[in-house]
């Protein structure tokens, strides 16, 4: 169950600032104060951002509807050194003033090396990085220092073996990747558990994609619910799965609307102050649900945008909303995907058949998906 490494967590569900609401292209700051507002009232502290989320505008977000509303002994915030924002070890500091005025605050929390994985770690090193972090918490501008991962547990093992004095490692892990082979999600956390590392969770309903679920997988939770007297939500199993192993920390989830806060809240908070884990039938119904996604050839895609925000497409594709489609399209049979796919195309954005494979989101994917080849299936479907 949760750990408790960090006395100053409240609760152990954090407002992940990557998925706000949206108004057109702005983040709605007016409906993001009320969620901001709303979480803190019912006891959670623990919001993540990082200078990329939303283009540069959730640091910004985070400063007008957090830091500046809220007294700093009412939160913990969390923010990342990413190393498409920095080319040497003189970068490094700038960048983090940067981030500290962005953000309205004197100093984070928490302060972790973004999306490691075994090719930036060795920029992250040449850089000294990881000294530089960890000099900035001597100096009282960061609380802890930790890393995010997305690689191989062999990669991780590494770091860690080379760092033992980070503090806390944030991981995908949900159900639907437990066993996967590209993520390897529980491999990377028995890792973190042989080197005594606290968790956080990331992607723990894996963007969405375990919530609105096929018919076939929805069917399973639905009896399950009818055989058990639940009334969890899909999101709930989804939450209830991660949190569920020892020493997780901390999961996050990102946001989008009140109802999903609402949803997760009450997932996390029970009469008696416990966290009810996921009972045998609900673990084997969540492991069927993962395996009719598996085998209807959905792109699992967490609609992260690592691929446009980090590294812009050079032809302007909007690949998360193609795949958005495309998965739609697969899982649901929407007839309404067609013209959803021409207003993915409007206004001057390109066609997946635009794509000159330049490889530039692939190097970013967290999920090392080979988007080019699956462009191709999304251009042979809709065009």
């Amino acid at each position: 169950m949760f750990n408790r490494e960090f006395p100053e967590i409240k609760k152990h569900l954090g407002f992940g600032m990557m998925r706000l609401p949206m108004t057109g292209d702005k983040i709605d700051n007016e409906h993001l104060c009320k969620m901001v507002d709303r979480f803190i009232e019912c006891g959670f502290n623990y919001f993540d951002t990082a200078h990329g989320y939303h283009n540069g505008l959730s640091e910004l977000a985070i400063r007008d509807c957090l830091t500046s509303r809220h007294a700093r002994s009412e939160y913990l915030l969390t923010n990342k050194l990413t190393d498409e924002y920095f080319k040497s070890e003189e970068d490094i500091r700038p960048l983090f003033q940067s981030q500290l005025e962005a953000c309205g605050v004197d100093y984070f929390d928490f302060y972790l090396m973004h999306a490691q994985n075994a090719e930036n770690f060795e920029f992250f090193k040449k850089c000294n990085a990881y000294e530089t972090a960890f000099a900035l918490k001597a100096e009282g501008k960061v609380r802890h220092v930790g890393l995010s991962f997305h690689d191989k547990a062999v990669v991780l093992d590494k770091i860690l073996s080379e760092y033992p004095e980070v503090e806390i490692v944030q991981i995908q892990f949900n159900y639907f990747d437990y066993e996967s082979l590209t993520n390897e999600s529980r491999k990377v956390y028995e890792v973190c558990r042989k080197h005594n590392k606290p968790v956080i969770v990331m992607e723990p309903v894996r963007g969405g994609s375990l919530v609105n679920l096929p018919d076939a997988a929805q069917k399973i939770l639905d009896d399950l619910r009818s055989e058990t007297g639940s009334g969890c939500s899909n999101a709930g199993y989804a939450l209830r799965f991660a949190a569920g192993f020892e020493g997780m920390e901390m999961i996050l989830s990102g946001m989008s609307n009140m109802e999903q806060m609402e949803d997760n809240i009450a997932t996390f908070t029970k009469a008696d102050g416990d966290f009810e884990q996921l009972s045998a039938a609900e673990l084997d119904a969540v492991f069927k649900v993962a395996e009719v996604f598996g085998s209807m050839g959905a792109v699992p895609c967490t609609a992260c945008r690592y691929c446009i925000e980090e590294n812009q497409c050079p032809m302007n594709i909007r690949i998360p909303g193609m795949f958005n489609v495309y998965n739609r399209k697969v899982l649901f049979d929407q007839v309404l995907d067609w013209s959803n796919y021409d207003t993915i195309i409007a206004e001057g954005s390109g066609k997946a058949s635009d794509c000159i494979e330049c490889g530039m989101c692939e190097s970013v994917c967290p999920q090392y998906l080979e988007i080019r080849e699956l462009l191709k299936k999304v251009a042979a479907k809709f065009e």
